[in-house]
């Protein structure tokens, strides 16, 4: 018995199903947002480290 009608043995003629997910229906490419939101989130932590060094120092000289 070959794969092809193991695997096809009890299925309907018609078995494929719709996808749950359908790719390339518009999402497209990050726009401008998105990439001014990551400039953002990098920022705040490159501060957030600067603070915490700065803390650092400033307690224990």
């Amino acid at each position: 018995m070959a794969d092809q009608d193991f695997y096809s043995h009890d299925r309907p003629p018609d078995a494929q199903l719709p996808e749950d997910r359908p790719r390339g229906t518009g999402a497209g490419p990050p726009g401008p947002k998105a990439a001014h939101s990551r400039l953002w989130r990098a920022g705040m932590i490159a501060l957030a480290v600067l603070v915490v060094i700065a803390f650092g120092i400033m307690l224990f000289p």
